[in-house]
């Protein structure tokens, strides 16, 4: 990929999941949701692995995000009016993000392997991906759902207070 590419759409990344965040209607956050993890499958095609990229689209951009679009539309969620701290809990929260940058990049920095340009065998292929997700990341992927799940029923739960 060509490297001004990558930075445009990291950089597009970055904003919409930022969006998700600072945006007080939660409809509008889903939505920087959707194109958060839409740029995410654009990575995965640029890294050959198309099918990724697919699974990102349908299960993450599709099928999670339209189950939270649900939530907060049956719990009639509005925009709501945020307390903030004020400036000094933003300047501690702008110092504790460049100081985890900073650590982020040194650790970064010491530990960079030597970049392989060969591609292990079964790259990519369906095959490969079941093998490892239903072996080695089954447990993971089973607690994923399940924590979907509690927050689904505790989302409702509150609502009914």
């Amino acid at each position: 990929m060509n490297p001004l590419v990558f930075l445009l759409l990291a950089v597009l990344t970055v904003a919409a999941a930022i969006s998700v965040v600072v945006t007080a209607n939660p409809v509008h956050s889903a939505l920087g949701l959707v194109v958060t993890l839409f740029l995410l499958s654009v990575f995965f095609v640029a890294l050959d692995a198309q099918l990724v990229a697919v699974l990102q689209v349908i299960v993450y951009a599709g099928a999670i995000v339209v189950l939270f679009l649900f939530v907060v539309m049956l719990l009639n969620l509005q925009g709501e009016r945020r307390l903030t701290g004020g400036m000094g809990l933003l300047v501690a929260a702008i110092a504790g993000a460049l100081a985890f940058t900073a650590l982020l990049v040194t650790l970064l920095g010491r530990s960079a392997p030597a970049p392989s340009t060969t591609v292990p065998a079964g790259f990519g292929e369906t095959q490969a991906l079941a093998q490892r997700l239903f072996t080695s990341h089954l447990l993971a992927f089973e607690l994923t759902s399940v924590l979907l799940l509690v927050a689904v029923v505790g989302a409702v739960a509150l609502s009914r207070r």
